[in-house]
C-alpha cells in the first residue's frame, strides 16, 4: 500500500510506483516533468514526491509519512526549502522566473534538499524558458526543480530533454469517487455522480461535491442546449450563459479579494474607511492589477468548463444513439437525455459538438465571450429527425 501523502492521487499506480521507489528516493534526478490531463493531479504528484523526498522518516520505504513537520509544512505551503510556484496571469514573468533560478542557488536551510515545483509550466514564455534552461542544464548541488504541464510537447523541447518524465493519465470515475468518499467524506452516491460530472476531474469533483450551489449552476449550464428552438431563444440562452459564468467567476474570487485588501490594508496601518496616502497608494494599485488580471483568468476559466460540460451533454447524447445502456458522464439526467435524444439527429449532435470546439477555439483567439456563445448556441437549434427526413 502507498504511503500516505500518495494516497490523495487517484488512480496513477504507475507513476506512484515510479516515484516512491527506494532507489528514485535516495538518488533523485535534478529534474523533472510531470505531464496529464487537467485535474488528473499533475501538481498534486509533484507535492506528494517533495514531501517524500523530505520526509524526516529515516528508512527510505517509510517516506511521504504526511505526519512529520516536513510532510505538513510542504503541504501547507510553508516549508522553508520548498518553492511551489504558481501563476493565475496568462503568462509567467521572466522576472519571476529569475528570481527562483537565483532562489535554486540557496543551500536547504532544513530539508535535504531545495525544491522548486513550477505548476503550469506551459505558461512560460520561450524567453522566460531560456532563463530557466540554463539552470536545468547546470543544476546547484542538491536543488531539484519540478515543472509540470498538460502534456510534454507544452515545453521546450530543451526542457523536455533535461528532465525525467512522469505521466499521469485520467483517472476512472470509481477512483475518483473513492477518494471523494475516503478523503473528504463525501456520501458514495454523491460522490460519484460529481466524479462523473467532472469526467473525472479531481478538483472539479471535489468542489462539485462540497458546493450545491455549484451543482445548481452546472445543471442550469448543461440543460440550456435542452431548452433551445429558435435563435431567440439561442439569444436569451446566450446571456443567461454568460451571466452564469460570471457569477460562478465572481463567487469564486470575490471573498479572497476582500481579504487581500484588508489584509494588505492592516499591513500599510490604515483601515477600510481611510483615505490612501498618495505614497502607499502603488501598493494598492498593483493588487488591483494583480486581482483584475485574476478576475479575468477566473471568467476564462470558467467559460472553459461551461464547454466542456456542454460538450459531455452532447457526448452523452450521441452515447444514447448508439446504445441505451452506456454510461453517461451526466447519468443523473439520463430521462430527460433519453427524451431529447429520441427527437434530434446524431448529426445534429455532432455539429453541435464542432460549434463548442469552434467557441473554445475564439475565445482563446480574444473574441468577445457574448459573441462567440451566440455563434455556439445558434448551432444547439435541433435538427429533428423530422426535419432530417425532409
Amino acid at each position: 500500500m502507498a504511503n500516505p501523502v500518495w494516497q490523495s492521487l487517484a488512480g496513477q499506480r504507475a507513476a506512484v510506483e515510479q516515484l516512491s521507489h527506494p532507489e528514485t528516493i535516495s538518488a533523485p534526478t535534478h529534474a523533472w516533468l510531470f505531464t496529464g490531463p487537467p485535474g488528473s493531479g499533475r501538481s498534486m504528484a509533484a507535492r506528494a514526491f517533495a514531501q517524500t523526498l523530505q520526509c524526516e522518516q529515516s528508512d527510505l520505504k517509510d517516506r511521504g509519512c504526511g505526519a512529520c513537520q516536513a510532510c505538513a509544512t510542504i503541504a501547507a505551503g510553508t516549508h522553508a526549502d520548498v518553492n511551489i510556484v504558481t501563476t493565475e496571469k496568462v503568462s509567467y514573468a521572466i522576472e519571476d522566473v529569475r528570481d527562483l533560478v537565483a532562489a535554486a542557488h540557496d543551500r536547504p536551510s532544513t530539508g535535504r534538499w531545495r525544491i522548486i515545483i513550477i505548476e503550469d509550466a506551459d505558461r512560460m514564455t520561450e524567453r522566460a524558458t531560456n532563463v530557466l534552461l540554463k539552470a536545468i542544464e547546470e543544476p546547484p548541488e542538491r536543488t531539484i526543480w519540478m515543472l509540470s504541464a498538460p502534456s510534454p510537447a507544452d515545453v521546450l523541447v530543451t526542457i523536455r530533454s533535461r528532465t525525467r518524465h512522469i505521466n499521469l493519465v485520467i483517472p476512472s470515475v470509481e477512483d475518483v469517487a473513492q477518494l471523494l468518499t475516503n478523503r473528504d467524506g463525501i456520501e458514495p452516491q454523491l460522490a460519484e455522480t460529481c466524479a462523473r460530472a467532472s469526467q473525472s476531474h479531481v478538483g472539479v469533483a471535489r468542489w462539485l461535491a462540497r458546493s450545491p450551489q455549484a451543482r445548481e449552476r452546472r445543471d442550469m449550464i448543461v440543460n440550456l442546449p435542452l431548452t433551445i428552438r429558435s435563435a431567440s431563444a439561442a439569444m436569451e440562452s446566450a446571456e443567461n450563459l454568460h451571466k452564469l459564468v460570471q457569477d460562478e467567476a465572481e463567487s469564486s474570487s470575490s471573498d479572497r479579494n476582500a481579504a487581500e485588501r484588508a489584509n494588505l490594508l492592516r499591513s500599510l496601518g490604515l483601515s477600510e474607511d481611510e483615505t490612501i496616502p498618495r505614497k502607499l497608494r502603488v501598493h494598492v494599485r498593483r493588487m488591483e492589477d494583480n486581482q483584475t488580471a485574476r478576475n479575468r483568468r477566473a471568467i476564462h476559466d470558467a467559460l472553459d468548463r461551461a464547454m466542456i460540460d456542454l460538450s459531455g451533454i452532447y457526448r452523452d447524447l450521441l452515447v444514447l444513439h448508439l446504445s441505451k445502456d452506456s454510461a453517461l458522464i451526466n447519468e443523473h439526467l439520463r430521462p430527460t437525455l433519453d427524451e431529447y435524444s429520441a427527437n434530434v439527429t446524431a448529426e445534429h449532435c455532432l455539429g453541435a459538438s464542432e460549434a463548442i470546439t469552434l467557441a473554445r477555439r475564439r475565445l482563446a483567439g480574444n473574441v468577445p465571450p457574448l459573441l462567440a456563445l451566440e455563434a455556439m448556441l445558434l448551432a444547439f437549434i435541433p435538427r429533428t429527425r423530422r426535419h432530417a427526413a425532409l
